[in-house]
C-alpha cells in the first residue's frame, strides 16, 4: 500500500502492517469526527441561526440519552485504540527465544555493529529473511535512536545501559537507517542501512573475507586476561558465584531481595559490582567502570550467556562445594 510514497516506505517486517493498520485506523477516526463535527457546527449555525431580535431559544435543560451517547462512544474508541496499541506494544517488546542475537553500539555520528559470529560493521546491518533478529543496543555518549521506518521499529539507545529492539525482515532489499533523536551537530549523517538477503547469501556474506573470531571467543579471552576465571570458578570454590548457567535466572542479593541476571544486571555487576552483591558472598569485586569499552563489554556479555549450566552431581558421587545463588561477574577481583 501506498509503495513508493516517500511517507510510507515499503513494508518490510512482520510488524509493519499490524503497525500501519492501527496508524491507518487511527487517521480514519480523525477524519471522521474532524467532518462530522465541522459538518454539524455549520448545520447548527445555519439551522438555528436567530432569525429575528425578538425572537428566543427555548432553554434546553439536558438530555441523559445524549450524554450518555457521548460519553459511551468515545470511551468505546479509546479502549479499542488502547487494547490494539497495546498488542503491538508487548508483541514489539518481546522478541522470540530463537531470535539472532546482534550488538549494536551507537557512537557520535555512526552505528558499530557485532554478529555472534565474529562480523563486525558501520552503519550497516547485513541479515537474513524470514528470521528474527534482536539487536542489544548502547550508547558510548548520549541519547541515540535507532530506527528503520520500513520495518516500523525504533528504540532509545542509551548510555549506561541496554535497551532491546527486534524484527523480522519480509522481504530481501536495502533500506534506510537513520539516527531518531537529535544527537550533536552531525547528527543528520548518522545514517546507515539495513541489508536483507536470501538465507543461503546471508551465509555467504558471514563466511566471507578472513576467519573473524566469535563474540564469544573474544570475550573468553577477555575474561581470563582479566583474571575473572580466578574468582569465579565453574566448581564453586572460587570467591566470587558460578556464572554457568546465570543468565535469565534468578539471583538472590544480600539485602534480601532477587534480580534477575538480564543483560541490564550482568553489566552493571561488570562496571559496578558494589550495586547488587550476591548473597554469601563478599563485596571484593573491582570496578571496571572506564576501563573496558561498550564493544569489550558486549562481547564478555556473549561469553556469559553462552556458559551452560553445571551437570547436576550424580548420586554416590563426590559433591563439589555448590555455589550459593547464580550470579554475574559480581565478585571478581584481580589475583
Amino acid at each position: 500500500m501506498f509503495s513508493g510514497f516517500p511517507l510510507f516506505p515499503d513494508q518490510a517486517s512482520t510488524m509493519a502492517g499490524e503497525v500501519d493498520a492501527l496508524y491507518f485506523f487511527l487517521i480514519a477516526i480523525t477524519l471522521f469526527f474532524s467532518v462530522l463535527i465541522a459538518g454539524l457546527i455549520v448545520y447548527f449555525a445555519i439551522r438555528y441561526r436567530r432569525r429575528s431580535e425578538v425572537e428566543l431559544p427555548e432553554p434546553i435543560t439536558g438530555s441523559t440519552k445524549l450524554e450518555a451517547l457521548w460519553t459511551v462512544i468515545p470511551f468505546l474508541i479509546v479502549m479499542i485504540i488502547f487494547g490494539w496499541g497495546a498488542k503491538i506494544f508487548f508483541t514489539l517488546s518481546r522478541p522470540p527465544s530463537d531470535a539472532m542475537p546482534i550488538y549494536v553500539t551507537g557512537k557520535q555520528w555512526m552505528w558499530k555493529l557485532q554478529h555472534l559470529e565474529g562480523q563486525r560493521e558501520i552503519n550497516e546491518l547485513h541479515i537474513p529473511v524470514g528470521r528474527a533478529v534482536k539487536l542489544v543496543m548502547s550508547s558510548e555518549d548520549v541519547i541515540h535512536s535507532f530506527y528503520v521506518p520500513a520495518f516500523r521499529v525504533k528504540a532509545d539507545v542509551l548510555p549506561g545501559r541496554y535497551t532491546h529492539l527486534w524484527f523480522k525482515a519480509t522481504q530481501p532489499g536495502e533500506y534506510h537507517l537513520f539516527c531518531a533523536e537529535y544527537c550533536g551537530t552531525k547528527h543528520s549523517g548518522m545514517i546507515g542501512k539495513v541489508v536483507v538477503m536470501e538465507p543461503a547469501d546471508f551465509q555467504a556474506w558471514l563466511s566471507g573475507g578472513p576467519p573473524a573470531e566469535s563474540m564469544t571467543a573474544r570475550g573468553q579471552r577477555l575474561f581470563q586476561s582479566l583474571a575473572c576465571h580466578t574468582c569465579h570458578k565453574s566448581d564453586g570454590t572460587g570467591r566470587g558465584p558460578v556464572l554457568n548457567g546465570v543468565f535469565g535466572k534468578p539471583v538472590a542479593l544480600q539485602t534480601g531481595q532477587t534480580a534477575i541476571a538480564d543483560d541490564n544486571y550482568l553489566r552493571e555487576s561488570i562496571l559496578n559490582p558494589g550495586a547488587k552483591v550476591v548473597a554469601g558472598y563478599q563485596p571484593v569485586m573491582p570496578v571496571f567502570q572506564g576501563l573496558i569499552n561498550e564493544d569489550a563489554l558486549s562481547q564478555i556479555l556473549a561469553y556469559l550467556k553462552s556458559l551452560a549450566p553445571q551437570p547436576a552431581v550424580q548420586p554416590g558421587a563426590t559433591a563439589v562445594q555448590p555455589a550459593v545463588p547464580p550470579a554475574t561477574t559480581q565478585q571478581r577481583r584481580n589475583p
